[in-house]
């Protein structure tokens, strides 16, 4: 018994000299938000004010577009990920994209409220703060749950509607990025509140990049610090907890604006059978699948993918 003892004290005090040296080499606490501006939110971007939160803004294009389009990110994400799209739009159209309460530059929400209708009425209310009536609203993963969740809440607001690897249904994932696992277990997002190994972001973008070669260092970079911004931690956690997907899928199908549905063939956290399932539950809906990308595919190909978007916006 004696002998056991020692070899588990023994066993304890290595876990506790590697627990050390993992926060040691992995140590990132949260940043100000005015340590990360310069290089992460340069002109054309703007902080508007909007529910008691600092909205990190880009609002591109000429301002007599009557039906601008908005730009929508997904989870642990920010409006970088739609520069593509808005290079490829914003000399014909108005470009708007924003980051959601909770993620990016913009940060946590004032009161620590992350349901789905607490981000529908954050849409509202800052599409009325630019003085915008009508507009296309496109989202991808989660900011495709907060797009068609919008179009229902604020009738009139949405002339058409673009879901890029939308959320909405129960999560049937092939494989959840490992950053996304952690923030979901409690003795690990606690440990995460303070480290961020680089090798986790990487990992959890190849997990959701159809090919994983695409993720750069510049896109890590970015990633890192999107996440590192003060009270982002936090605030992933609690969205989890808030904002589940499938809470709202019975109310899909009464989604009656013209809809374009883009997926990418290998999304491994939302399935491309989501796709099919919007596509049936919305009535009229047009779908384009592209076989070799995966869940952020307006990011991963912009060019092939606003293609599709600028021939939807013509019909």
């Amino acid at each position: 018994m004696r002998k056991f003892l020692k070899m588990m004290a023994g066993f304890g005090a290595v876990l506790v000299l590697l627990t050390g040296a993992f926060v040691f080499y992995n140590w990132a606490p949260d940043l100000p938000v005015a340590d990360l501006q310069a290089r992460w939110a340069p002109p054309p971007s703007v902080f508007v004010p909007v529910m008691g939160m600092n909205v990190h803004l880009r609002d591109e294009g000429p301002r007599d577009d009557a039906v601008p389009i908005v730009l929508l990110h997904g989870t642990s994400s920010s409006l970088h990920t739609w520069e593509g799209w808005a290079q490829a739009l914003k000399d014909q159209r108005r470009v708007i994209r924003f980051d959601l309460p909770g993620f990016g530059l913009t940060g946590p929400s004032a009161d620590n409220v992350y349901t789905i209708e607490r981000y529908t009425r954050f849409v509202a209310a800052l599409l009325d703060h630019l003085e915008v009536p009508r507009c296309v609203l496109a989202g991808n993963s989660f900011g495709g749950y907060v797009a068609w969740a919008t179009s229902l809440a604020t009738p009139g607001l949405v002339e058409k509607l673009i879901l890029v690897d939308a959320s909405g249904y129960r999560l049937r994932a092939a494989a959840i990025p490992i950053g996304f696992r952690i923030a979901m277990t409690p003795a690990l997002n606690r440990l995460a509140a303070n480290t961020l190994p680089r090798f986790l972001i990487a990992a959890s973008l190849k997990n959701v990049y159809g090919d994983p070669a695409k993720v750069t260092e510049d896109l890590i970079d970015r990633y890192i610090a999107i996440t590192v911004r003060e009270g982002n931690r936090h605030a992933l956690v609690e969205r989890f907890k808030q904002a589940p997907p499938g809470e709202m899928a019975s109310r899909i199908p009464e989604v009656t604006v013209p809809t374009l549905i883009l997926w990418g063939g290998r999304d491994r956290l939302i399935l491309p059978e989501m796709a099919g399932r919007f596509h049936h539950d919305i009535t009229g809906s047009h779908l384009r699948i592209f076989d070799d990308l995966g869940h952020v595919p307006q990011e991963e190909a912009p060019a092939r993918t606003v293609a599709v978007v600028k021939q939807f916006l013509e019909w």
